[in-house]
């Protein structure tokens, strides 16, 4: 399945539902020639392409049929008057229990473009359920160059043991920043691992490289999603030029570079033109950023794919669908760019992605938030990532939304914090035990900011359910105060804010903190439900890297039983 996106779909087509139907099963499977115990959803390796239209509603019934629970997350999608169907285990559902079946509905109205959907049960993800989720734009003219064909390329890095063995020895005593580090990478689930010495006792099969073909002197969209566990990616296509159009659902005026990062689900919109007349044969690669890694040591770092110029007459030559692209590897002899690699792990320069809609945030924030984030290990304990004093443990009989529901609808005053103006942020250290939840509780319509600083010495790419936030600054050390020999507090951070560009900034939902480095986002808090902010370095995130925001809850306490997702908790 190369997720190439038909030409003829219909943008204008009236509202409608968009039905799949995922069964899930455990098998083993050989991405990279390698046998594996994998996950997958209707035997597809990555899983199905969902494509809906702006406005369109989804629905996804989901059987499972493997041996262990499981849920589904649809990464980037609002979920406005369905927080129920977030997919998120311990927060927002209990999990699908096996021989149980769940139905996901819920409606895209407002936003469009690159976004993907993911297991959210432990790391099952890394395990094979994944794929991508493509929302049709009605207005054509938000993409600024027009382009000839559209597909999906999803990144990832890749392991031959089970997400459970990796994570039961990541989270194990001594282990501290020595996260499970991948043997190579994958393109669209794809790859051609090389060392056969490595891994000739593991009986391996062969595989043929991946590839794209691309008609000439045409433009063609590629959407890339970093759907892996750990690694970030650098991704080019030697001698050609990239410019990227969309970051995180959100339309960018066209920016030229020869290289993309992407961090842990993130996604990318890139503009390619095919007219080189130096060949027809390329090399496209995805690069693992290895200097994230504390040893990468028989680390097969990049991820090769062809790229071969191929008219319409060409491609109906019955000698050419005979050629495999190992054939056609053996003639490539293009160049890589000759330019150096980044040596730090952190989110690519985005200053100069400006969207095309302009939508700035509003000039001033009603609450401010301060949140450290770290991990820690003690002798003879399990290894535990921190925001603040708060490493997360899911419920997986009692969700936080229905909890926060219950207590809402009941009147409690440490569920509802009549205590609390109306219009502002505040932890809710009533409801809940800090320690195992942090939850930023807003009773109506809030704008909160978020600076966060990372004590630990890797990446944390930080996604937030339910949102795009905006991007208000991000850097190394700490931010600027007043007072450097204080602490942070929002009046000491004021000569940050005396700095800040308000209009127009990059609005998306996944953005990563540098290690020992810092980020402010602004967040319009409107959205009822609650909603997860956490690492999606997977192993992080089930250290306990994740905090929830509970926002609009005069508005939740209205909204009608969920009791069709409720009822799992029972299973």
């Amino acid at each position: 399945n190369e997720y190439i996106l038909d030409p003829a779909w219909d943008i204008h087509e009236a509202p409608r539902v968009r039905s799949y139907h995922f069964e899930i099963r455990d098998t083993i499977y050989h991405p990279d020639g390698i046998y594996r115990p994998m996950l997958l959803v209707n035997q597809q390796f990555p899983g199905p392409l969902i494509e809906a239209n702006e406005g369109d509603i989804i629905e996804v019934k989901v059987d499972n049929h493997a041996a262990n629970a499981t849920s589904i997350h649809w990464h980037g999608i609002y979920q406005r008057g369905s927080p129920f169907m977030d997919g998120t285990v311990g927060i927002t559902q209990c999990p699908i229990a096996p021989n149980f079946s769940l139905t996901y509905r819920f409606n895209v109205t407002g936003q469009s473009g690159s976004y993907w959907w993911h297991a959210h049960q432990g790391v099952q993800s890394s395990d094979g359920v994944h794929g991508p989720l493509i929302i049709h734009s009605r207005d054509k003219s938000l993409q600024q160059i027009k382009y000839h064909t559209d597909r999906v390329l999803l990144l990832s890095d890749h392991y031959w043991n089970s997400s459970s063995e990796l994570l039961w020895d990541y989270l194990s005593p001594g282990k501290e920043n020595d996260e499970p580090i991948p043997v190579g990478a994958l393109i669209n689930g794809r790859s051609k691992y090389r060392d056969c010495e490595e891994i000739r006792k593991r009986y391996p099969v062969m595989p043929d490289y991946p590839g794209i073909d691309l008609e000439p002197e045409k433009s063609h969209r590629l959407r890339l999603i970093n759907v892996g566990a750990f690694a970030d990616f650098h991704f080019q296509i030697d001698e050609h030029d990239l410019a990227i159009t969309e970051v995180d659902g959100t339309d960018v005026q066209p920016y030229t570079t020869q290289r993309v990062s992407i961090n842990p689900a993130q996604r990318y919109s890139v503009i390619v033109n095919a007219n080189s007349t130096r060949s027809k044969l390329f090399w496209l690669r995805a690069r693992m950023d290895t200097q994230c890694f504390v040893n990468s040591k028989g680390v097969q770092a990049d991820a090769l794919a062809v790229v071969r110029y191929q008219s319409a007459v060409e491609r109906s030559d019955a000698k050419n669908k005979w050629q495999t692209y190992s054939d056609l590897a053996k003639d490539i002899n293009s160049g890589d760019w000759d330019l150096p690699l980044p040596h730090d792990c952190r989110d690519m320069n985005t200053t100069n992605l400006l969207p095309v809609v302009i939508d700035s945030p509003p000039k001033h924030e009603d609450s401010f938030f301060y949140v450290r984030s770290s991990i820690k290990i003690g002798d003879w304990q399990l290894a535990r990532a921190m925001f603040n004093e708060s490493s997360f443990r899911p419920d997986f009989t009692s969700p936080t939304l229905d909890r926060a529901w219950a207590g809402l609808r009941s009147d409690n005053d440490s569920w509802i914090r009549p205590d609390q103006e109306l219009h502002s942020g505040f932890i809710n250290d009533e409801a809940f035990n800090a320690s195992r939840e942090l939850v930023v509780q807003t009773r109506d319509s809030a704008t909160i900011d978020i600076l966060i600083s990372n004590f630990d010495d890797g990446t944390h790419p930080l996604h937030l359910h339910g949102y795009k936030f905006w991007i208000l600054a991000q850097g190394h050390g700490y931010p600027p105060r007043k007072d450097e020999l204080s602490g942070i507090t929002r009046e000491n951070v004021q000569p940050l804010y005396d700095q800040l560009e308000l209009r127009n900034p990059l609005r998306r939902d996944t953005a990563s903190v540098e290690g020992y480095g810092w980020i402010l986002i602004r967040v319009q808090a409107d959205n009822p439900g609650v909603w997860a902010l956490h690492c999606h370095v997977s192993w992080h995130a089930e250290a306990g890297l994740v905090m929830q925001l509970l926002t609009n809850t005069e508005e939740l306490k209205q909204f009608e039983s969920w009791w069709k997702v409720s009822r799992l908790c029972g299973a």
